[in-house]
């Protein structure tokens, strides 16, 4: 993590936050207290900014400079809004193509997602603003560069984030073992939108239910489940190849 991709102290924090300096969350020594610690929590409520207490260790592990118990990290790009990008495409004339990312927290498997998707012609990946992998250096890199270029939404939840869109028109599969249609029996004419979970939990209970539909890969050896990047990459090029078909005809 790059200096510069961090605010340090509470006064500079509470500063950025006042001035609607975007922060992808805050960490805040455990047994920090005091007039400026109440001000900082005064601040913070209402707004959706997740707040870890960490050991003052971990803080100095971070940054030699004097952080005052309390390091705000910046993303290192913009993030867009999921409300403003889906009318931009239907003006454009286009079927949205979403990609939602539920609980993914591995930042390599996120950058080659985000690269997947930048190559396929995806109109946004979607994030939640807890309990996610979010854009930094290293997510960047390993997608060479495509979180620059791709829309990236940080929504309040993928639960909302999956309503909105059906609301709007898409249609939205979870990517599950648990499916019994194999990904390739679903058409995918129309506005899509894809959703991949977590290699180890995999999307959540309460979102595989209110999704249109759920679609697996099939599977012959014995591990258990393919790398989450490469599963993406699998769905993300069957939805290119039948719009493609389409196009042809």
């Amino acid at each position: 993590m790059k200096e510069n991709e961090m605010v340090f102290g509470i006064r500079a924090v509470i500063e950025a936050i006042q001035a609607g300096k975007e922060i992808d969350k805050i960490l805040v020594k455990r047994e920090l207290q005091g007039d400026l610690s109440r001000e900082l929590f005064e601040v913070l409520k209402g707004r959706d900014i997740p707040v870890q207490r960490v050991p003052a260790e971990r803080l100095d592990r971070l940054t030699r400079k004097n952080h005052q118990g309390v390091i705000a990290f910046i993303p290192a790009i913009t993030y867009e809004r999921l409300e403003n990008i889906i009318p931009f495409v239907y003006e454009q004339g286009k079927n949205p193509f979403i990609v939602l990312l539920d609980g993914i927290t591995d930042v390599r498997n996120f950058g080659a997602i985000a690269r997947t998707c930048e190559c396929a012609g995806v109109d946004a990946i979607v994030i939640p603003s807890k309990g996610s992998v979010t854009v930094n250096a290293d997510a960047i890199k390993t997608s060479a560069g495509a979180l620059h270029v791709l829309p990236v939404c940080k929504e309040k939840s993928i639960t909302e984030a999956i309503r909105f869109l059906q609301a709007s028109g898409v249609k939205v599969y979870a990517a599950s073992e648990k499916a019994y249609e194999n990904y390739t029996a679903i058409k995918y004419d129309g506005p899509v939108a894809i959703v991949m979970g977590a290699e180890d939990t995999g999307v959540s209970m309460d979102n595989l239910r209110i999704c249109d539909s759920m679609v697996k890969i099939p599977q012959f050896g014995t591990i258990g489940s393919l790398n989450v990047s490469v599963a993406s990459s699998i769905l993300i090029y069957e939805v290119v190849r039948q719009r493609m078909n389409e196009q042809a005809q």
